[in-house]
């Protein structure tokens, strides 16, 4: 087997690579393994059997990944796979780790690219916006696997760790954390969401095709949850224009216009830290303000 990152502190245990190519099939091998996020997992790699090489990605626990994130990844892919949502497919669970030892998953590659020109095309805004409204028709009640989400990438509470003291805060967020909790959670019907929809977790074959990769956040809530968390990584990373065809591509795939959209907004941009590095903090600072304008 091949590893083309030998400097990786967090690899896939053998019996997790010896699951893997028995889930694989009879006479299946793994001949390279190639961490996808720094030094850890997600891994993926090239399974060989019959003379045919085929590319997967294995999911386990990582120090970033607790096992719960890897069970609720696999619960939203059965949902996706339900209702033909663009995402990975399932070949191989054991949620259980009865063979692997801890929980894992195996699932296709999707093929494309997660790189973005800078600014975007306004069709590549408005296909991310539509991809989430896809998502986002699939009516759902919360469940162990996949449990209510109140903000994006619900693991994290910028919000609360600054109310306790625990980071530093500013004025303006300080107000703002105040305004939103104050404000509470609006009512509506819950929905299917991706729970961690930024750029890096698109991946593109032209400017109309996404699919949706890295579900261990998923669950049940708001479309707001995804799509402020959207708006609010693309006003950061490509300026103030790009939030809007976001919202654009979504009003056209569902028809209506999202509620309380200023309220979710404000609390997508309230779960980042304090302090972003270079230019990132004041764009965040300005999607925030104009979002309690508008909740306002």
């Amino acid at each position: 087997m091949r590893e083309t990152n030998p400097a990786r502190r967090y690899g896939p245990a053998e019996h997790v690579l010896a699951w893997a190519a028995a889930a694989s099939g009879a006479g299946a091998r793994i001949v390279e393994v190639r961490a996808l996020h720094d030094e850890q997992g997600p891994w993926r790699l090239s399974i060989v059997q019959g003379g045919r090489t085929t590319p997967a990605v294995l999911r386990a626990p990582t120090p970033r990944i607790d096992a719960a994130g890897v069970v609720t990844g696999a619960a939203a892919l059965e949902v996706a796979a339900q209702h033909r949502l663009p995402a990975p497919r399932l070949l191989a669970t054991d949620l259980e780790g009865a063979a692997a030892g801890v929980p894992v998953t195996l699932e296709t590659v999707v093929p494309g690219t997660t790189a973005w020109s800078s600014p975007p095309s306004v069709e590549r805004l408005r296909s991310a916006g539509d991809a989430l409204a896809r998502v986002h028709t699939v009516a759902s009640t919360p469940c162990e696997s996949l449990p209510f989400r109140p903000r994006p990438i619900a693991v994290d509470d910028f919000a609360a760790d600054r109310h306790s003291g625990r980071t530093p805060t500013t004025p303006l967020l300080r107000e703002a954390d105040d305004l939103i909790a104050a404000h509470g959670l609006p009512p509506g019907e819950p929905v299917f969401v991706h729970g961690d929809v930024w750029p890096g977790n698109l991946v593109w074959t032209r400017d109309d095709i996404v699919t949706l990769i890295d579900w261990k956040t998923a669950g049940v809530g708001a479309p707001g949850v995804d799509l402020g968390e959207l708006r609010k990584q693309v006003a950061i990373t490509f300026g103030p224009d790009a939030p809007a065809h976001v919202l654009e591509g979504w009003e056209r795939r569902s028809g209506i216009r999202p509620r309380d959209v200023a309220y979710w907004d404000a609390v997508a941009a309230l779960n980042t830290p304090t302090e972003l590095v270079g230019a990132p903090t004041d764009r965040r600072d300005a999607f925030l303000r104009t979002a309690l304008t508008n909740l306002g």
